[in-house]
């Protein structure tokens, strides 16, 4: 493990935050260092801790309400007066309910609009079915001139939150509710579009986004201890796509899953198959929610209850070594 790049506690005694902390504290960043920067909120300020850059500039937030369409044409608008929007709300709204204004009033246009996407996955927890976004990186991902991050942790969201602001045009940032742990460190590099490889390995890689780079992560000392040898890519950045470290893992380790806390159609899975399928075709199985809505409840169990904890990755890699070595 590349002790440089992650917190050396992560897989024993990790420190657990909110990654919407770090998108709240990105923004007060950006607010602190970019005038152009103003934040619009759908009546859930404190929830997506917007409240933070409210407090801090006042006069750059605008509370829309519960108008998520209205919101997204209105930061349209304000891109086009030279602002820099971050639309914020929950995934299931931004990037559902409003998403024919972000795909042809936003990314038609390539406007400079960010969108703060929460409560992403069934770690949501209580919020149940109707809150919790299992769908937004499919729709997201599809739509052109779209560039869509998955930060695995507070400080990733945190630096992809600052990121965001000198990438011209649309940027969906997807971030969950619960704590998570903290997989990075401070001096962990961030570059969008690029992945990093967190663990390597020989024998397998497991590509993950979001909290389930953690569950990765612990997937793959399990597998140690049985002698196999896996590689860890955190893919934080969905689209665009890193090929070249995606298609490395390929071809140097011969075996691949995919892991995310989503649907495990047209979701992050089903972006790296489409690469690998097409350039340097390995055994793949694809971690993640398998065709069905979510539910209320602990969001510890319904993790496990949809998959998506390390001993089902185990479970996969074990399954695509056996395919590989036929």
């Amino acid at each position: 493990m590349k002790d440089l790049f992650l917190n050396p506690d992560v897989l024993f005694n990790p420190e657990r935050i909110p990654t919407r902390f770090g998108y709240g504290d990105g923004l007060v960043a950006l607010g602190k260092s970019n005038p152009a920067v103003v934040v619009l909120g759908a009546d859930l300020s404190s929830s997506l801790c917007v409240d933070r850059f409210r407090e801090a500039f006042p006069d750059r937030f605008i509370q829309t309400g519960i108008a998520e369409q209205d919101m997204m044409a209105l930061a349209a608008g304000l891109s086009l007066a030279g602002k820099i929007p971050y639309v914020t709300t929950y995934g299931v709204f931004c990037t559902g309910r409003a998403w024919d204004q972000l795909r042809t009033t936003v990314a038609y246009a390539k406007l400079n609009v960010k969108v703060g996407s929460g409560h992403g996955g069934v770690s949501v927890g209580a919020d149940g079915a109707t809150h919790q976004a299992l769908e937004d990186i499919s729709i997201t991902r599809t739509i052109p001139n779209v560039t869509v991050i998955v930060p695995c942790d507070y400080q990733e969201t945190l630096k992809a939150t600052i990121a965001s602001a000198s990438i011209q045009g649309p940027v969906v940032i997807r971030f969950g509710r619960e704590k998570v742990p903290v997989v990075t460190a401070e001096q962990t590099p961030f570059s969008p579009g690029k992945a990093e490889v967190f663990r390597e390995g020989t024998d397998v890689s497991i590509v993950a986004c979001g909290q389930m780079v953690y569950e990765a992560l612990a997937a793959a000392e399990e597998l140690a201890g049985e002698g196999v040898s896996a590689r860890v890519i955190n893919c934080h950045t969905v689209k665009p796509l890193d090929m070249e470290t995606i298609l490395t893992a390929a071809r140097e380790t011969g075996a691949m899953v995919t892991a995310e806390e989503h649907q495990v159609m047209g979701g992050f899975g089903s972006a790296v198959a489409e690469v690998v399928c097409q350039n340097c075709p390995v055994p793949m199985k694809m971690i993640g929610v398998q065709d069905t809505f979510g539910q209320s409840g602990d969001p510890e169990e319904l993790m496990r209850e949809y998959g998506l904890t390390s001993d089902f990755i185990v479970k996969a890699a074990r399954h695509v070594i056996a395919m590989k070595r036929g």
